[in-house]
């Protein structure tokens, strides 16, 4: 089985609202995440923080399992590991993204997933053209590791550290566009 932990739980300070129930095409951002990652995943599960009923009710009825994460101002450590922590004995591995990153490539995750099979190697990233990016998939061999971690900094230790244990997909387009600000929405189309 291959999980999908969507990150959902920031406090968006500089949006200045919940930019996560910002909308894009019609549709919540963090919908369009969360829909993107259930089509590759077996399971998904959204870590939410702030504003928590707010995302929760922005998700709608998208077929997602939703785990709170009570300590979110930590940082994207806390998230990461309240996602890692819920996953079923079965998981074989998670793909990691962002719930603001709306226009996940459902084409991207699958590379992912064919590469870490291919590979055997416990972490498998997206690179797009040179830059390491999400989404990331980690090897349940990794979730120990990943559970551990703490501060704001993701798990992005973990890849630089023993840069053997990684391997990329290669992808020919710019990294995909976080929504940290309301500009950012706009150059979405938003």
């Amino acid at each position: 089985m291959i999980a999908g932990v969507l990150l959902a739980a920031g406090g968006a300070r500089r949006f200045g609202s919940q930019k996560l129930v910002a909308t894009l095409d019609g549709v919540p951002i963090v919908r369009l995440a969360a829909r993107a990652l259930a089509d590759v995943a077996d399971l998904t599960i959204v870590v939410v923080g702030s504003e928590s009923l707010a995302v929760r009710a922005a998700l709608g009825e998208t077929d997602v399992q939703v785990v709170e994460n009570s300590a979110w101002a930590e940082g994207l450590a806390g998230s990461l590991r309240s996602g890692i922590l819920a996953l079923p004995e079965t998981a074989e591995g998670v793909i990691v993204a962002l719930g603001d990153q709306p226009r996940l490539d459902v084409v991207v995750m699958r590379a992912l997933i064919a590469r870490w099979r291919d590979t055997n190697l416990p972490i498998v990233t997206a690179r797009y053209r040179g830059e390491r990016g999400h989404p990331v998939l980690f090897d349940r061999s990794m979730f120990a590791e990943v559970a551990v971690l703490r501060g704001d900094a993701g798990a992005k230790g973990l890849i630089e550290r023993r840069p053997e244990r990684v391997a990329y997909v290669d992808v020919d387009s710019a990294v995909p566009r976080d929504v940290d600000t309301p500009h950012d929405l706009t150059a979405l189309g938003g």
